[in-house]
């Protein structure tokens, strides 16, 4: 079994969700006592959200390697960043380590054409929905995406920030979620992207008919097919 690197902590209530994916995946498969090998680099989620709104992305980038290279020396055989937004500077973290950086954009990219899908949703931080960084690497597998009205993407971006990323589930913001995500489906959409690893602590399959493609399940599932060589 490889060891998994993950930068968490964007935020930490998502990180504790990869965390249980991974290890009750694993144990899934192999049975027994089997968990997973992980290494964990958790970032303090306030510096990231400052230079996030400052447009400071070479720091955030520096900081990703960092987190990254600590992770290749600590054992790791792959590194995750646990966020959709910092995929932002994906490419700086891919080149700085020798080990490969598990891309949730392709993940997820994979999870949409398994299920047949050309066209679906995107919810995430308005960096994520608004950005090209996450958005042309799921377009490149011939995907094309619809994101929220302006006004809805200000809400969905505002309960995470503010809400989610401190664990707070919100019933009232789960209905507005719910409503953007069928105004998507009547745009269109075949399914919808959970694309901030936060959503899905809101939104569930059990919460609508509508297929969701939830970003951390998709990007730990993948991880743990490369930690066991499936």
């Amino acid at each position: 079994m490889k060891t998994i690197g993950l930068i968490g902590g964007m935020s930490w209530e998502s990180s504790v969700v990869y965390y249980q994916l991974l290890n009750r995946g694993i144990n899934q498969r192999l049975g027994g006592l089997h968990f997973c090998k992980s290494v964990l680099y958790t970032v303090d989620f306030e510096e990231i959200s400052r230079l996030q709104r400052e447009g400071n992305w070479d720091e955030l980038a520096q900081m990703m390697v960092t987190a990254a290279q600590s992770l290749e020396k600590a054992g790791a055989d792959m590194v995750l960043i646990c966020a959709n937004t910092m995929h932002k500077v994906a490419d700086q973290v891919a080149q700085a380590v020798r080990i490969p950086l598990v891309h949730i954009g392709d993940a997820t990219a994979e999870a949409i054409t398994k299920k047949g899908f050309k066209k679906v949703g995107l919810l995430g931080t308005r960096y994520t929905m608004e950005q090209d960084f996450l958005k042309s690497r799921i377009q490149a597998h011939g995907i094309e995406l619809l994101i929220p009205e302006h006004e809805q993407r200000l809400v969905v971006h505002e309960v995470i920030y503010t809400e989610l990323a401190k664990g707070i589930i919100s019933p009232e913001s789960r209905s507005k979620y719910l409503e953007i995500i069928n105004e998507l489906v009547a745009r269109g959409a075949e399914g919808v992207i959970l694309g901030c690893t936060e959503i899905g602590l809101l939104i569930t399959p059990a919460d609508t008919d509508v297929i969701l493609f939830d970003t951390t399940v998709i990007h730990a599932g993948k991880a743990i097919e490369l930690a066991l060589g499936l």
